[in-house]
């Protein structure tokens, strides 16, 4: 007998999506506030991925004066990653599988606001999304995961949660209670499509007790 989970919770990018051209413009605007006198602080990758404010918003709350010119460069580079993004090849037919199910879906990341735009446009039949900068939490803090067992109505017991980062997708998720998987998509031994070879083993898992 196979204990089939209420939900799969899903990271984002890395495991779903991926940016086909990079270019970390949050990152660079805190490399100008170096360069203008203000030092990096262990949080501010927090603080950017709770709040919901785009790249003057962060700048003005770090105290970054970037003129017009650098902050145009900045949010073309937005553009520009936002463009690039495509789904994995094995995404669709695996949420088609979950939905054959009767398994529900939920998207949990971290993230700036700009980039939840893909995943509500090419992304659009999940059941729940947990976005940082909505929910004021990032993983692997447990309110982000607790905030989709609330909208889901489920038990940390009756969700399965998948990712590509061991500490936000395995590690915090797990500390809750939650069946948490590592996917990998590069590395010797990857199938063409990682991510429906790991849904399958999790809806082939036995259940506990059987």
């Amino acid at each position: 007998m196979s204990a089939k989970p209420k939900v799969v919770i899903f990271d984002l990018y890395g495991t779903l999506v991926e940016i086909d051209e990079p270019r970390s413009p949050f990152s660079r605007l805190l490399k100008f506030g170096v360069v203008m006198g203000r030092a990096i602080r262990p949080d501010d990758r927090r603080e950017i991925m709770t709040s919901n404010l785009g790249l003057s918003g962060v700048a003005d709350r770090f105290g970054i004066p970037v003129n017009a010119d650098e902050l145009d460069s900045l949010e073309r580079d937005i553009y520009a990653e936002l463009a690039s993004v495509r789904v994995f090849s094995d995404v669709h037919a695996t949420l088609e599988l979950l939905r054959r199910e009767g398994i529900k879906t939920a998207l949990c990341s971290n993230l700036a606001a700009a980039y939840a735009v893909p995943a509500k446009t090419m992304l659009p039949t999940f059941d729940s999304y947990a976005f940082s900068f909505e929910v004021g939490a990032i993983k692997p803090e447990a309110a982000i995961y607790e905030h989709v067992l609330r909208e889901i109505g489920c038990s940390a017991s009756e969700a399965v949660m998948i990712g590509d980062t061991q500490k936000a997708d395995v590690e915090g998720p797990a500390e809750l209670g939650i069946k948490a998987f590592l996917l990998k998509r590069e590395g010797e031994g990857v199938s063409q499509e990682p991510l429906t070879d790991l849904i399958e083993q999790v809806l082939a898992m036995p259940e506990a007790g059987h």
